[in-house]
Formats: C-alpha cells, sequence, structure tokens
C-alpha cells in the first residue's frame, strides 16, 4: 500500500527546522533565484541560461500572461486529503509536475544532469533529458534507477544520427519522445551575442553526439583526436530547418513509445499533431528563448487545449516560477507542467539539494493553493476557477 505524499508539509519542516536556528539554505521564493544566480555565475553562463530572445520581451510576457490570470477560491469544500497524482502516457505519476529538458547543465554545476535526474526521480518527478545535455544519455538513465524519464530530440539532419539517439534511448529506459520543434536554428540572443559564448563551440552539450556511434561515423578522425573537427560536424547538424509535418513518419517509425511535440503555440498545429498520429504536445515558446515578440504561453494555451480535444494530451511550459503558476496552468487544460528554468537555477546555487528544494517548494505551494482554492485533485480546476484581468 502507498501513502499519498502530503506535499505541503514541506513548510512544517522548514519551520520546525527552524526550532534548531537552521533555515533553508535557498529562498522559499522561487522567484528570487535567478537574481542569486545572476551574482553567482559567470557573465557567459549567467547569460545562456537566464537570457532570452532579442530584447527578452516573450520571456516577459510569458509572466504577465500568468499573471492576468486570477484565482477565484471556492469554500467549504473537503480537502483535508489531496491526491496530486495524474495519469500520463499510460503512467501514473505522483504529481503534475515533470522537469523540462534543458540542455548544458554543466555550465550550471558540475554535477550537471546527474545530479538533476536524482533529485527528480526522489521525488517521483519525470526528468526529460536533452539532446543537448552535457552527460550522456546512458549516464543519466544510470543515475535514476527505475525513475520514470523521458527524453527530448533536437532533430538533426543526420537521419542515421536521429535513429541512433532514439534506439540508445530506448535501450536506456527513456520511455516518451519528447521532440523540440521551435529550435530548427538558434535565435538572435544578445546576452550570449555581447559575450561571444556559444557552450556547443567548447564541447559542452556535445555529450551525446560524441558518444554516439552514427555521429562518430561521420567523423574523419576520433573526436579524442580532432575536438574541433567534431564540433563543426556538430553544428553542421544539429538541427534543420527543413523538417516538415510528412517528416513525423520518420519517428513513428523508428520510436514505438508516446511521441510529444514540444513548441505548439497555433490551434491548428496542435490539430495537425493529432492528424499525424502523435500523442501529445507541450504549449511552449522555449521559455521566450526563440521567437522575440511572440505569443505569451499561457495565452496560447486555452487555443490549444480546445483544437486537442480528446485526441491530445497537452502540458505546458514558459513562466512557470510558482505553485499558483501549475495552477493556472492545469486550470486552463494542461494536464501537466514542465518546470525549466526554476530548477536549474536550483542546481546552480546548491546542487542536487537545490533541485530538491525547488521541487519541494513547488509541490508544496500547488498542494496548498489547490486546497485553498477548494480543489483537492489537479483534475478539479477549470476555466471557471479563473478571472482574467483587463490588459
Amino acid at each position: 500500500m502507498t501513502t499519498t505524499p502530503r506535499w505541503a508539509d514541506y513548510q512544517y519542516e522548514i519551520y520546525l527546522n527552524g526550532l534548531s536556528g537552521a533555515v533553508p539554505r535557498l529562498p522559499a521564493d522561487l522567484s528570487r533565484l535567478e537574481e542569486l544566480v545572476e551574482r553567482r555565475l559567470g557573465a557567459g553562463p549567467a547569460g545562456y541560461v537566464i537570457g532570452a530572445a532579442g530584447t527578452g520581451s516573450t520571456a516577459r510576457a510569458n509572466r504577465a500572461a500568468l499573471d492576468r490570470w486570477r484565482i477565484v477560491p471556492r469554500m467549504l469544500r473537503d480537502v483535508a486529503e489531496r491526491d496530486l497524482s495524474v495519469e500520463l502516457f499510460g503512467r501514473r505519476l505522483p504529481t503534475p509536475l515533470a522537469l523540462a529538458p534543458v540542455g548544458i547543465l554543466k555550465i550550471a554545476h558540475p554535477d550537471a544532469e546527474p545530479a538533476a535526474a536524482r533529485a527528480a526521480a526522489a521525488r517521483g518527478v519525470p526528468y526529460v533529458l536533452s539532446s543537448a545535455s552535457s552527460t550522456p544519455m546512458e549516464r543519466v538513465a544510470e543515475a535514476m534507477g527505475d525513475a520514470e524519464r523521458w527524453f527530448q530530440l533536437y532533430w538533426p539532419k543526420d537521419r542515421e544520427v536521429a535513429r541512433s539517439f532514439l534506439s540508445r534511448a530506448r535501450a536506456a529506459g527513456y520511455t516518451a519522445l519528447f521532440v523540440t520543434l521551435d529550435t530548427p536554428l538558434l535565435s538572435w540572443r544578445p546576452r550570449d551575442l555581447d559575450q561571444a559564448y556559444l557552450p556547443f563551440l567548447h564541447g559542452v552539450g556535445t555529450a551525446n553526439y560524441f558518444s554516439d556511434p552514427a555521429f562518430r561515423a561521420g567523423l574523419a578522425k576520433p573526436v579524442e583526436e580532432d575536438r574541433e573537427a567534431a564540433v563543426r560536424h556538430f553544428l553542421g547538424m544539429f538541427s534543420d530547418a527543413g523538417k516538415t509535418w510528412p517528416d513525423l513518419a520518420f519517428l513513428r517509425e523508428h520510436w514505438d513509445g508516446p511521441i510529444v511535440l514540444k513548441g505548439v503555440l497555433h490551434p491548428d498545429d496542435a490539430r495537425a499533431a493529432a492528424d499525424a498520429g502523435m500523442d501529445g504536445v507541450v504549449v511552449s515558446n522555449h521559455g521566450g528563448r526563440q521567437v522575440a515578440g511572440a505569443v505569451a504561453a499561457a495565452d496560447a494555451l486555452p487555443g490549444v487545449v480546445a483544437a486537442a480535444g480528446d485526441r491530445l494530451t497537452v502540458l505546458f511550459d514558459s513562466g512557470v516560477r510558482t505553485g499558483d503558476d501549475v495552477f493556472k496552468a492545469l486550470a486552463l487544460g494542461a494536464r501537466a507542467v514542465l518546470l525549466g528554468r526554476p530548477y536549474v537555477y536550483g542546481l546552480a546555487l546548491d546542487g542536487q539539494a537545490g533541485v530538491d528544494h525547488v521541487i519541494r517548494c513547488l509541490l508544496a505551494e500547488l498542494d496548498l493553493t489547490l486546497a485553498l482554492s477548494g480543489h483537492a485533485d489537479p483534475a478539479s480546476p477549470g476555466p471557471s476557477d479563473l478571472i482574467r484581468e483587463a490588459l
């Protein structure tokens, strides 16, 4: 018999620790972490992790859109016992939260992806590993044991490398495939440009490629003998701006589990995903990192949910910082939320323990927000539980 976690109890754990003079190493308000990371990391890594496309208008729009939705609490409902578990892609998960795919975590902390993955596994939160990780997918899988893990694909030009990645991910126990569609090219990112900083050029974020037999087969010399040539080969095939909807058949042919398309913002694209036999979409603008001036993810969410109907599982990311943000996404129709930058900030500031703190804070706040708004589970909130403030 399993016991439903009481996520809200994290606050009492913190208060009780305070009796002996102990306070948390990191803030409980996760929106404060960015400022700390800005001071902790060097200009290049900080800009890469925190920065966004153009002036940052899309990243700001993400926050503004979530803030415009206001929760309408309901009273005298039995919320003594809450169950945050959800069913996604045929699996029962303890919460509607997963850690989003974020590459190149070595620039944030030397323990990189394995530390974040271990923290996620310890709390039953799925971890989505980026193709651009700084640790090979097999090592990250080993760090997670039997915990739920999903693999994110930056769809390369080289079909053999794509095929090899999918085969390796399946063999390593990744159960769902997340295909990022919004990065066929890198966007104009002034903070990175001002520092002339692109980690890939230093061979960071290339671990899955440099360890891949299909990738290595395309090199004149082994990676270890000519790293610069390997980096150039990587840059030439990392992504493909020529992919179109019919190409999804290749992925379905080589992946027998759920396939989720990440970066969908238009209702017609959700319909096209369903028509192509996909299992889900992530409503996301890459945290504001790709298209400057793009629609806020939370503003796009209702339209995508309506278009998806019961044909797709809709997930959400971009701009999430708090438990009430998660509540709002669920109320607008998302089945679960992917958390990105905040866990990376936690990693940068305190390694695995920092990621654990971020996960527990977010889930405690979500649990309390649900209860105090009159809801006992993630499926309960709906559009009628929100009011949208005028611009």
